[in-house]
């Protein structure tokens, strides 16, 4: 059965997809049998929905309290997984975008979460200046929990909508990160806006193998209409997202 643990050794939730109310029991208490550290399971019902990323849970038996700090490599983040997006899986995803980031570099995170990429990127170089956007008022009281937890400096931390925030910034970035899928593509004229000559954006989105020319044509042409001569690194497959479709990472390099 597909899972997802978010917490510690002490307090953790287990979330599971959900199938019927029999056997969505059965699988949590043979969880909370098995591993005393589980408090908690969460049953998906619903798909990631809405401007806030936010999905719909049923707690199917545990305490109402699912409120965790989760461990990742060497940094905690505080959250609540029925009231922010965050996925677990994605931390090999974190690491590997942490370890291209470079000393002194300044960065924006666009729809930052609880800032996990933003403490990942700080644990491997914290000598970096990060800025994190984001609009759930309820992820950003975590963000600033979690930059204190892990006492975090260099880092600032804005609420509200990228598109009025990302314009009122009075600086540019070496490297600007969008982690949002869905949406990303809305928001690449910001990007183009803000990064440096040289910078370098990478942009995540959802596609086939079959797809990858299409979206590269896609990409190009919202450089040409703001003037951005771009030259494309790589495409990196995150995680599956449905059959022969992926989470990708794309990297793009500003030339001009």
């Amino acid at each position: 059965m597909n899972y997802e643990i978010i917490g510690n050794k002490e307090k953790a939730v287990a979330i599971i997809e959900s199938h019927n109310k029999e056997k969505d029991k059965k699988v949590a208490q043979e969880m909370l049998k098995k591993s005393k550290h589980i408090k908690s399971v969460l049953a998906k019902i619903s798909s990631r929905k809405g401007r806030l990323r936010k999905r719909q849970y049923k707690l199917i038996l545990g305490s109402k309290d699912t409120e965790v700090i989760h461990k990742e490599h060497g940094f905690l983040l505080k959250l609540d997984p029925q009231k922010v997006y965050f996925s677990p899986r994605e931390l090999t995803e974190r690491q590997r975008l942490a370890s291209k980031i470079k000393k002194h570099e300044k960065i924006l995170v666009m729809f930052s979460g609880v800032i996990p990429i933003i403490c990942a990127i700080k644990k491997k170089q914290p000598e970096t200046i990060v800025y994190g956007i984001e609009l759930n008022r309820i992820a950003h009281k975590y963000a600033l929990e979690n930059k204190e937890i892990n006492k975090l400096e260099g880092v600032y931390l804005i609420q509200g909508d990228v598109k009025k925030k990302v314009p009122a910034l009075k600086t540019k970035f070496d490297r600007i990160i969008m982690p949002l899928p869905k949406t990303s593509g809305k928001y690449l004229y910001l990007a183009f806006k803000k990064i440096k000559k040289n910078g370098i954006i990478h942009y995540y989105t959802w596609g086939a193998k079959e797809a990858r020319k299409k979206i590269f044509a896609k990409i190009k042409e919202e450089a040409k209409l703001h003037k951005k001569k771009i030259k494309i690194l790589n495409l990196t497959k995150v995680s599956p997202y449905a059959p022969k479709v992926y989470k990708i990472r794309i990297d793009l390099k500003i030339v001009n």
